[in-house]
């Protein structure tokens, strides 16, 4: 860490839609709407950029991550990892065969000679990640503000300190992306009933169709395969 106040990013990751998979980015939300800092801290919702968060990564001297975390532990209980074995852990659920993994940017930011000095995961083991337009089941809900408090005491024992808000921001100002506020999200959402999010019946009846025996050894073949001329 160099002169002066760090640079400090406090990053949640993860996708919204996958029930308990949105915990970091809850977490990150629930924490910028209650507190304030120094200019010197960056309060980000990581989402799924993956990559394209390499150069937040770079520019900070104290990195915390908020994610839902296969730790294969207790479903709802929340875990502390610290520095080298940050990397081991992270990313409960890749989205696709596009989205970048955490380990890989934290991967790239250390190949460019720009790693953190402190880093710290705040992880929740998921209860259900299955569940398409879900949101986060009570048990992980209930690990943000215990998540919240891990992060402020780590911040605080290297000298950085939070501010209380007077009152907390109203959901249109914080750092939630206004679509996918969660009271937007859990008024607005149609219900399991209407729309069931583990797959479409009228889809999945019959023996018409089945899912692929091995999709990531399919995809290979595929990719594998000569180009055919047109």
């Amino acid at each position: 860490m160099g002169e002066g106040a760090p640079a400090v990013l406090v990053l949640g990751i993860g996708n919204l839609l996958w029930a308990d998979e949105g915990f970091g980015v809850r977490a990150v939300e629930e924490l910028h709407r209650r507190y304030d800092f120094d200019d010197n801290v960056k309060v980000m919702d990581g989402g799924t950029q993956g990559v394209y968060l390499v150069q937040h990564i770079r520019d900070a001297d104290v990195l915390i991550v908020f994610d839902a975390v296969d730790y294969g532990i207790q479903p709802g209980t929340m875990k502390l990892v610290h520095g080298d074995e940050v990397p081991k852990f992270l990313g409960a659920k890749k989205i696709s065969l596009h989205q970048t993994g955490f380990q890989e940017v934290l991967a790239m930011a250390e190949m460019l000679g720009d790693y953190p000095d402190h880093l710290l995961l705040i992880g929740v083991q998921p209860v259900e990640l299955e569940d398409y337009g879900g949101s986060l089941r009570p048990q992980v809900r209930d690990q943000i503000d215990p998540a919240i408090d891990s992060a402020l005491t780590f911040l605080s024992d290297l000298g950085v300190e939070a501010r209380p808000r007077v009152a907390p921001l109203g959901e249109d100002d914080t750092i939630a992306s206004l679509e996918m506020t969660l009271g937007r999200y859990e008024t607005g959402r149609p219900n399991a009933a209407d729309a069931f999010r583990h797959g479409d019946s009228r889809l999945l009846a019959g023996d018409g169709w089945s899912g692929p025996v091995d999709f990531e050894a399919e995809v290979a073949e595929l990719v594998a395969r000569p180009a055919e001329k047109s």
